[in-house]
Protein backbone atom coordinates (compact mmCIF):
# COMPACT_ATOMS: atom_id res chain seq x y z
CA UNK A 1 0.00 0.00 0.00
CA UNK A 2 1.62 3.59 -0.91
CA UNK A 3 2.89 6.00 1.35
CA UNK A 4 0.38 8.26 -0.30
CA UNK A 5 -2.25 6.26 0.23
CA UNK A 6 -1.99 6.71 4.07
CA UNK A 7 -1.29 10.69 4.05
CA UNK A 8 -4.17 10.79 1.96
CA UNK A 9 -6.36 8.53 4.72
CA UNK A 10 -4.72 10.59 7.38
CA UNK A 11 -5.76 14.32 6.18
CA UNK A 12 -9.41 12.78 4.96
CA UNK A 13 -9.63 11.83 8.76
CA UNK A 14 -8.75 14.90 10.21
CA UNK A 15 -10.80 16.61 7.44
CA UNK A 16 -13.94 14.98 8.84
CA UNK A 17 -13.17 16.03 12.40
CA UNK A 18 -13.39 19.36 11.66
CA UNK A 19 -16.29 18.74 9.30
CA UNK A 20 -18.21 17.14 12.14
CA UNK A 21 -18.85 19.89 14.61
CA UNK A 22 -19.29 22.33 11.83
CA UNK A 23 -22.07 19.84 10.72
CA UNK A 24 -23.67 19.94 14.44
CA UNK A 25 -23.05 23.86 14.15
CA UNK A 26 -25.13 24.25 10.87
CA UNK A 27 -28.22 22.68 12.68
CA UNK A 28 -28.54 26.56 13.93
CA UNK A 29 -28.68 27.85 10.31
CA UNK A 30 -31.44 26.32 8.52
CA UNK A 31 -30.83 28.85 5.92
CA UNK A 32 -27.22 27.31 4.78
CA UNK A 33 -28.93 23.64 4.70
CA UNK A 34 -31.97 23.31 3.20
CA UNK A 35 -31.24 24.10 -0.68
CA UNK A 36 -28.46 21.82 -0.09
CA UNK A 37 -30.73 19.20 1.27
CA UNK A 38 -33.62 19.96 -1.30
CA UNK A 39 -30.81 19.40 -4.16
CA UNK A 40 -29.79 16.14 -2.75
CA UNK A 41 -33.27 14.72 -2.30
CA UNK A 42 -34.64 16.42 -5.17
CA UNK A 43 -31.93 15.12 -7.42
CA UNK A 44 -31.73 11.16 -5.94
CA UNK A 45 -35.78 11.60 -5.67
CA UNK A 46 -35.94 9.54 -9.16
CA UNK A 47 -33.10 7.09 -8.95
CA UNK A 48 -34.44 6.28 -5.57
CA UNK A 49 -37.64 5.32 -6.74
CA UNK A 50 -36.65 3.70 -9.79
CA UNK A 51 -34.14 1.69 -7.32
CA UNK A 52 -36.99 0.30 -5.25
CA UNK A 53 -38.99 -0.34 -8.00
CA UNK A 54 -36.22 -2.72 -9.10
CA UNK A 55 -35.40 -4.01 -6.17
CA UNK A 56 -38.24 -5.40 -5.11
CA UNK A 57 -39.12 -6.70 -8.26
CA UNK A 58 -36.25 -8.22 -8.88
CA UNK A 59 -36.05 -9.81 -5.40
CA UNK A 60 -39.31 -11.42 -6.08
CA UNK A 61 -38.15 -12.74 -9.35
CA UNK A 62 -35.52 -14.78 -7.77
CA UNK A 63 -36.78 -15.95 -4.58
CA UNK A 64 -40.23 -16.84 -5.53
CA UNK A 65 -39.40 -19.76 -7.64
CA UNK A 66 -36.08 -21.09 -5.20
CA UNK A 67 -38.62 -20.68 -2.27
CA UNK A 68 -41.55 -22.66 -4.13
CA UNK A 69 -39.25 -25.61 -4.83
CA UNK A 70 -37.85 -25.68 -1.06
CA UNK A 71 -41.48 -27.15 0.08
CA UNK A 72 -44.90 -26.76 0.52
CA UNK A 73 -45.48 -23.49 2.16
CA UNK A 74 -42.24 -21.65 1.82
CA UNK A 75 -43.65 -19.27 -1.06
CA UNK A 76 -45.11 -17.83 2.18
CA UNK A 77 -41.71 -15.95 3.50
CA UNK A 78 -41.48 -14.49 0.70
CA UNK A 79 -42.60 -10.95 2.43
CA UNK A 80 -40.31 -11.77 5.30
CA UNK A 81 -37.07 -12.60 3.06
CA UNK A 82 -37.72 -9.30 0.75
CA UNK A 83 -38.36 -7.25 3.98
CA UNK A 84 -35.20 -8.26 5.71
CA UNK A 85 -32.82 -8.00 2.30
CA UNK A 86 -34.41 -4.47 1.91
CA UNK A 87 -34.75 -3.06 5.43
CA UNK A 88 -30.84 -4.31 6.84
CA UNK A 89 -29.03 -3.91 3.77
CA UNK A 90 -30.20 -2.98 0.24
CA UNK A 91 -32.46 0.36 0.94
CA UNK A 92 -29.48 1.96 3.24
CA UNK A 93 -26.81 0.76 0.63
CA UNK A 94 -28.33 1.79 -2.13
CA UNK A 95 -29.41 5.07 -0.41
CA UNK A 96 -25.82 5.81 0.13
CA UNK A 97 -24.37 5.03 -3.10
CA UNK A 98 -27.23 7.18 -4.63
CA UNK A 99 -26.24 10.34 -2.86
CA UNK A 100 -22.01 9.04 -3.21
CA UNK A 101 -22.69 8.72 -7.04
CA UNK A 102 -24.45 12.21 -7.49
CA UNK A 103 -24.01 14.27 -4.83
CA UNK A 104 -20.41 13.02 -4.31
CA UNK A 105 -19.42 13.98 -7.80
CA UNK A 106 -21.79 17.61 -7.69
CA UNK A 107 -19.25 18.32 -4.22
CA UNK A 108 -16.21 17.59 -5.78
CA UNK A 109 -16.52 19.64 -8.47
CA UNK A 110 -18.55 22.81 -6.67
CA UNK A 111 -15.97 23.17 -4.44
CA UNK A 112 -13.00 22.73 -6.61
CA UNK A 113 -14.22 25.39 -9.13
CA UNK A 114 -14.43 27.43 -5.92
CA UNK A 115 -11.28 26.99 -4.67
CA UNK A 116 -9.77 27.41 -8.55
CA UNK A 117 -11.45 30.74 -8.80
CA UNK A 118 -9.73 31.98 -5.41
CA UNK A 119 -13.03 32.01 -4.09
CA UNK A 120 -12.04 30.22 -1.03
CA UNK A 121 -9.36 31.79 -0.51
CA UNK A 122 -11.08 35.10 -0.43
CA UNK A 123 -13.04 33.64 2.47
CA UNK A 124 -10.10 33.39 4.37
CA UNK A 125 -8.55 36.25 3.50
CA UNK A 126 -11.96 37.62 5.28
CA UNK A 127 -11.48 35.39 8.48
CA UNK A 128 -14.68 33.64 7.53
CA UNK A 129 -13.98 29.65 7.52
CA UNK A 130 -14.48 28.06 4.69
CA UNK A 131 -14.92 24.23 6.69
CA UNK A 132 -17.90 26.66 8.89
CA UNK A 133 -18.98 28.57 6.00
CA UNK A 134 -19.43 25.70 3.09
CA UNK A 135 -18.59 22.58 4.15
CA UNK A 136 -20.46 22.23 7.50
CA UNK A 137 -24.00 23.02 5.39
CA UNK A 138 -23.05 20.78 2.82
CA UNK A 139 -22.15 17.69 5.13
CA UNK A 140 -25.85 18.23 6.65
CA UNK A 141 -27.29 18.29 4.04
CA UNK A 142 -26.08 14.71 3.20
CA UNK A 143 -26.19 13.30 6.62
CA UNK A 144 -30.15 13.90 6.42
CA UNK A 145 -30.90 13.04 2.97
CA UNK A 146 -29.75 9.65 3.05
CA UNK A 147 -31.79 8.66 6.03
CA UNK A 148 -34.77 9.89 3.69
CA UNK A 149 -34.04 8.54 0.31
CA UNK A 150 -33.26 4.88 2.75
CA UNK A 151 -37.17 5.13 3.70
CA UNK A 152 -38.05 5.78 0.18
CA UNK A 153 -36.33 3.12 -1.65
CA UNK A 154 -37.41 0.68 0.99
CA UNK A 155 -40.86 1.58 0.91
CA UNK A 156 -41.12 0.91 -3.09
CA UNK A 157 -39.82 -2.19 -2.38
CA UNK A 158 -41.97 -3.65 -0.30
CA UNK A 159 -44.74 -2.08 -2.63
CA UNK A 160 -43.43 -2.99 -5.87
CA UNK A 161 -42.80 -6.69 -4.24
CA UNK A 162 -46.49 -6.57 -3.07
CA UNK A 163 -47.67 -5.93 -6.19
CA UNK A 164 -45.89 -8.40 -8.20
CA UNK A 165 -46.94 -11.28 -5.44
CA UNK A 166 -50.79 -9.97 -5.80
CA UNK A 167 -50.63 -10.09 -9.26
CA UNK A 168 -50.94 -14.04 -8.75
CA UNK A 169 -53.29 -13.54 -6.45
CA UNK A 170 -51.62 -15.45 -3.84
CA UNK A 171 -51.95 -12.60 -1.24
CA UNK A 172 -53.78 -9.81 0.51
CA UNK A 173 -52.53 -6.65 1.78
CA UNK A 174 -52.90 -7.76 5.31
CA UNK A 175 -51.47 -11.01 4.74
CA UNK A 176 -48.34 -9.40 3.11
CA UNK A 177 -47.48 -6.93 5.59
CA UNK A 178 -48.25 -9.42 8.72
CA UNK A 179 -45.26 -11.62 6.59
CA UNK A 180 -43.20 -9.05 6.26
CA UNK A 181 -42.86 -8.15 9.99
CA UNK A 182 -43.19 -11.45 10.94
CA UNK A 183 -39.30 -12.23 11.44
CA UNK A 184 -37.59 -8.61 11.77
CA UNK A 185 -37.55 -6.51 15.24
CA UNK A 186 -36.62 -3.04 15.72
CA UNK A 187 -32.90 -4.13 16.95
CA UNK A 188 -32.47 -5.37 13.84
CA UNK A 189 -33.83 -2.34 11.95
CA UNK A 190 -33.23 0.62 13.88
CA UNK A 191 -29.20 0.10 13.47
CA UNK A 192 -29.42 -0.61 10.26
CA UNK A 193 -31.27 2.53 9.02
CA UNK A 194 -29.12 4.42 11.63
CA UNK A 195 -26.26 3.69 9.16
CA UNK A 196 -27.07 5.74 7.02
CA UNK A 197 -26.28 8.86 9.18
CA UNK A 198 -23.12 7.32 8.90
CA UNK A 199 -23.40 7.16 5.25
CA UNK A 200 -24.57 10.60 4.64
CA UNK A 201 -21.40 11.87 6.92
CA UNK A 202 -18.62 10.19 5.15
CA UNK A 203 -20.11 11.29 1.51
CA UNK A 204 -20.61 14.73 2.36
CA UNK A 205 -17.05 14.65 4.62
CA UNK A 206 -15.03 12.95 1.52
CA UNK A 207 -16.33 14.87 -1.54
CA UNK A 208 -15.74 18.32 0.28
CA UNK A 209 -12.07 16.88 1.00
CA UNK A 210 -11.31 16.42 -2.08
CA UNK A 211 -13.17 19.65 -3.73
CA UNK A 212 -11.30 21.72 -1.22
CA UNK A 213 -8.21 20.35 -2.24
CA UNK A 214 -8.22 19.90 -6.53
CA UNK A 215 -4.78 19.11 -8.46
CA UNK A 216 -3.66 20.48 -11.68
CA UNK A 217 -5.80 23.91 -11.52
CA UNK A 218 -8.45 24.46 -13.88
CA UNK A 219 -8.30 20.83 -14.62
CA UNK A 220 -8.52 19.32 -11.33
CA UNK A 221 -12.16 20.24 -11.16
CA UNK A 222 -13.40 17.50 -13.55
CA UNK A 223 -10.58 15.01 -12.05
CA UNK A 224 -12.33 16.20 -8.34
CA UNK A 225 -15.81 15.22 -9.24
CA UNK A 226 -14.34 11.85 -10.69
CA UNK A 227 -12.37 10.98 -7.70
CA UNK A 228 -15.05 11.93 -5.22
CA UNK A 229 -17.92 9.47 -6.79
CA UNK A 230 -14.97 6.84 -6.78
CA UNK A 231 -13.75 7.83 -3.25
CA UNK A 232 -17.14 7.95 -1.44
CA UNK A 233 -18.95 4.99 -3.19
CA UNK A 234 -15.96 2.48 -2.08
CA UNK A 235 -16.32 4.43 1.62
CA UNK A 236 -19.92 3.80 1.56
CA UNK A 237 -19.21 0.13 1.41
CA UNK A 238 -16.60 -0.18 3.69
CA UNK A 239 -18.23 1.55 6.18
CA UNK A 240 -20.99 -0.54 6.06
CA UNK A 241 -18.75 -3.43 6.21
CA UNK A 242 -17.61 -2.68 9.30
CA UNK A 243 -21.13 -0.63 10.98
CA UNK A 244 -22.63 -4.26 10.21
CA UNK A 245 -19.47 -6.19 12.20
CA UNK A 246 -20.01 -3.39 15.22
CA UNK A 247 -23.22 -3.98 15.08
CA UNK A 248 -23.29 -7.49 15.55
CA UNK A 249 -20.48 -6.99 17.63
CA UNK A 250 -22.77 -4.91 20.34
CA UNK A 251 -25.83 -7.03 19.88
CA UNK A 252 -23.64 -10.31 20.74
CA UNK A 253 -22.55 -8.20 24.16
CA UNK A 254 -26.46 -6.60 25.12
Amino acid sequence: MPASLFEWVGRASAFAARALPAALGALARPREWLKPLYNVVIGGLPLAVVTGLALGVVIWLHTRDVLARTGTGAVEYLPTFLAAAVLLELAPVGAGLIVAARTGASLGAELAAMRVSEQIDALELLGVSPVRKLVGPRVLACVLAVPILHVLIAATALGSGFVAESATGATTFLKYDTAALRELVLQDVIPAALKTLAFGFVVGAVGCYIGMNPRDGAEGVGRAATDSVVACSLLVLVADVLLVLVIKAMQALF
